[in-house]
């Protein structure tokens, strides 16, 4: 079922969470380390469920689970064995779907929401690497070899009850065609497609998102398309492009504005989000519908898309 077709059906906009991370340092977590936030799910996983209630608090729609960096490859750098890391690939799911059990269970929480979705995070195969190249898609595999990469965490996302999945930070053409062959093999599952562009009209390695969207557009299990950890500056046109070539719904959840610095595992530069809730206003009004917010955003920016949303 196309849970997301079906929502859009009801309401004008659904709203996603924002950034894990962040909330997670806020928390007093050192992320500064190739597994990221899914070292957390190693160490202190209550924390990321308590992330996840505090998105749907401000109101959040669709939780994105603390799978991005999460890998049998990435765990097995630190001996954790197939087995386990299988299981803790799981749990990103189990700790989102007990977070909204909680949030449901409250009779307030349910006037005029839907309940809430839950997103398996499907990082690219630049997360792993943990060297920047999600932003770059300067990675040399074959189809076929991404494809062995993502299978393990789709099938554990799958089995563990995600509503669907966020295959996102896609920063390249081939990583998506190899994730829709990928998603053939699973005929009942959806997913969106979310990308890093490097400018207004191209994703990183320099594609244009029109020639991404045209594809997609003709692919049945992609529900979703759109940009994520972005610029906010850049995502008024990347809509109107994906838009030009693609009758399906359009999602976005950029960054801060800040850039990544893979050398320090930094952020540097300037935020351009201090207006977010009239910047996701005016995303809603240039066709897209799933809005949420990346890196460094928090739950007050996703509390300002639903005050003016609903």
């Amino acid at each position: 079922m196309n849970v997301i077709e079906n929502i859009l059906k009801n309401q004008r906009i659904i709203i996603i969470d924002g950034a894990m991370a962040t909330e997670l340092e806020a928390r007093g977590c050192d992320l500064n380390d190739d597994l990221w936030s899914a070292r957390v799910l190693m160490e202190q996983p209550e924390l990321i469920r308590a992330v996840h209630l505090d998105y749907f608090n401000s109101g959040a729609d669709v939780a994105i689970t603390a799978s991005y960096q999460a890998t049998v490859e990435g765990f097995a750098k630190r001996g954790v064995d197939r087995g386990q890391a299988i299981e803790l690939i799981k749990k990103s799911v189990q700790l989102a779907q007990q977070a909204r059990d909680e949030f449901w269970s409250k009779e307030d929480n349910r006037i005029g929401r839907i309940r809430p979705l839950i997103a398996g995070s499907v990082g690219p195969y630049g997360a792993y690497l943990a060297d920047g190249s999600e932003y770059r898609g300067d990675y040399s595999l074959s189809e076929d070899a991404l494809i062995a990469f993502h299978r393990s965490r789709l099938e554990s996302l799958i089995a563990s009850g995600a509503d669907l999945l966020a295959c996102e930070s896609i920063p390249c053409g081939i990583e998506a065609r190899a994730l829709i062959r990928l998603l053939a093999e699973f005929p009942n599952i959806f997913a969106w497609f979310t990308f890093t562009a490097k400018d207004s009209e191209h994703i990183s390695n320099g594609e244009r998102i029109a020639d991404i969207a045209a594809f997609l557009d003709t692919q049945p299990q992609a529900v979703a398309i759109g940009i994520n950890c972005t610029s906010p500056l850049y995502i008024a046109s990347l809509i109107r492009e994906i838009k030009e070539n693609t009758g399906k719904p359009i999602i976005v959840y950029p960054n801060s504005g800040e850039v990544y610095d893979a050398s320090t595992n930094t952020w540097r530069g300037e935020t351009s989000c201090d207006s977010f809730g009239k910047q996701s206003k005016d995303w809603y009004e240039a066709g897209a519908r799933l809005i949420g917010g990346c890196c460094r955003t928090t739950p007050g920016h996703i509390r300002e898309i639903k005050n003016w949303a609903r």
